[in-house]
């Protein structure tokens, strides 16, 4: 039997991805936007999603919505946002802004998974918020979980990412596991220097040279999705982008695609004045009335950002432009610059695609360390013979009403309105009690 993962924070499913490739069965997911939760829905339809905050939620409630039973859970997975301190001499933990944080560790202990790994900012090891992580560590103490120190920060562009993106990494294991260790880098950067018998991580080139410009298509100024066959010859890596070659499924399950549609392609229109700047502009560079990156095409994306969400004002983060065509990247393109292979599809809109790509962990680097994971659990990593069909495309096509509806929610929206700081407040001052309880039950 394949090794049992959990995903908290899911997102539309990049950590899900990754260790689904790793050899685990993701049997639930809990994501509190509907948008993101039925991009997710669609992409692991054999996967329990829960559309809604891990905050009051339980692991008898998740037992019961992926029908587990008593199932060991091996792995509990995910990055809860955090504020990481509040003021000097208060415990970073006693901030209501964490509590999420808190919420991670009591489901970790009810659900007695053998293992966790916690995935956040950079941010978090530098000053003042690494009081946060000492606490955070005697949280899982008090829990019945050892973590792995010192902890360690992870940059994508090591393990096969053509793009710099570091997370901080927390890993850990109930006591008496073993615990994990850090996964150890694949490739050497683009633009580093080479380490010894390591190899050449993928270019900006070899994610997006195979794709046709997405301008070129006159419906893709009203739709994300276009059958065609005006690809290119595809580097190594673009081929396991497009899984034309068994070993690039992995460990993971073989979705049933077209790979002759490119979706998640829909047209950014700009004014010739931009065109003409971005054209001006060297690769490498920043833009400089736009403040856009330009990919340089021997070298490695920078951070892909996510913007913010509808109740801070709806921003989409600045996409970086294109190291040939005058134009930002498509969200297909910030996908295989993420790690994202071509049959995984997201929002229809750029605006969700984008945040769904820019918020997630990408999918070889959660490969990397669910890989190290099952090792710590003595388990052999096995492919799946099952296919999965991915049909529900209207899951696609949601808007926040639409998704809620689907997911029979309220509102993000309405949601965010009705939590008052108190009830915040009052949650916190339980939390450390509800996770000493869950360690003693298990």
């Amino acid at each position: 039997m394949r090794p049992t993962g959990i995903d908290l924070f899911a997102g539309a499913g990049g950590m899900s991805l990754g260790f689904e490739q790793a050899g685990y069965d993701v049997v639930a997911a809990v994501e509190i936007d509907p948008v993101h939760a039925a991009v997710h829905k669609f992409n692991f339809p054999d996967c329990a999603v829960l559309a809604r905050s891990v905050s009051g939620l339980t692991g008898a409630e998740i037992r019961a919505a992926a029908n587990l039973g008593e199932r060991t859970i091996d792995c509990v997975f995910g990055g809860p946002p955090c504020q990481g301190f509040s003021m000097i001499g208060h415990r970073a933990l006693d901030d209501a802004r964490n509590a999420l944080v808190l919420d991670f560790v009591r489901i970790v202990a009810e659900l007695d998974a053998k293992t966790f790994v916690f995935e956040n900012v950079k941010g978090l090891t530098v000053g003042r918020h690494r009081q946060f992580l000492r606490e955070l560590v005697e949280a899982f103490d008090v829990a019945g979980y050892t973590v792995r120190t010192p902890w360690r920060v992870l940059d994508a562009a090591d393990y096969g990412v053509p793009q710099h993106r570091e997370r901080l990494i927390l890993m850990g294991a109930r006591k008496g596991e073993r615990l994990p260790d850090y996964p150890r880098p694949t490739v050497w950067p683009a633009d580093g220097e080479p380490a010894f018998g390591l190899e050449r991580g993928p270019t900006c080139a070899d994610a997006l040279a195979d794709l046709p410009d997405a301008d070129s298509f006159a419906t893709l100024a009203d739709s994300d999705t276009v059958k065609t066959t005006r690809f290119g010859v595809p580097s190594r890596y673009a081929t396991e982008m497009r899984c034309t070659a068994n070993d690039a499924w992995h460990y993971g399950y073989v979705r049933r695609w077209t790979p002759a549609m490119l979706t998640s392609s829909a047209r950014t229109e700009h004014t010739a004045i931009s065109r003409r700047r971005f054209a001006d502009t060297a690769p490498g560079a920043v833009e400089p009335i736009s403040r856009f990156f330009k990919l340089p095409p021997q070298g490695l994306c920078n951070t892909l950002r996510a913007g913010t969400d509808g109740a801070r004002g709806a921003f989409t983060s600045p996409r970086p432009i294109h190291y040939l065509y005058p134009r930002c990247v498509t969200v297909r393109e910030m996908a295989r610059l993420h790690g994202y292979p071509d049959w995984f599809r997201f929002n229809v809109t750029k605006w969700h695609g984008a945040r769904e790509v820019g918020n997630s962990v990408p999918p070889p680097l959660a490969r990397a360390i669910g890989a190290s994971v099952i090792a710590a659990l003595a388990a052999k990593p096995k492919r799946p013979r099952k296919q999965l069909d991915l049909v529900a495309t209207e899951l696609l096509a949601y808007d926040m009403s639409a998704a809620a509806a689907h997911f029979e929610v309220p509102s993000l929206a309405s949601r965010r309105d009705r939590k008052s700081g108190a009830k915040k407040r009052k949650q916190v001052d339980i939390e450390m009690e509800r996770i000493a309880a869950s360690a003693k039950a298990a």
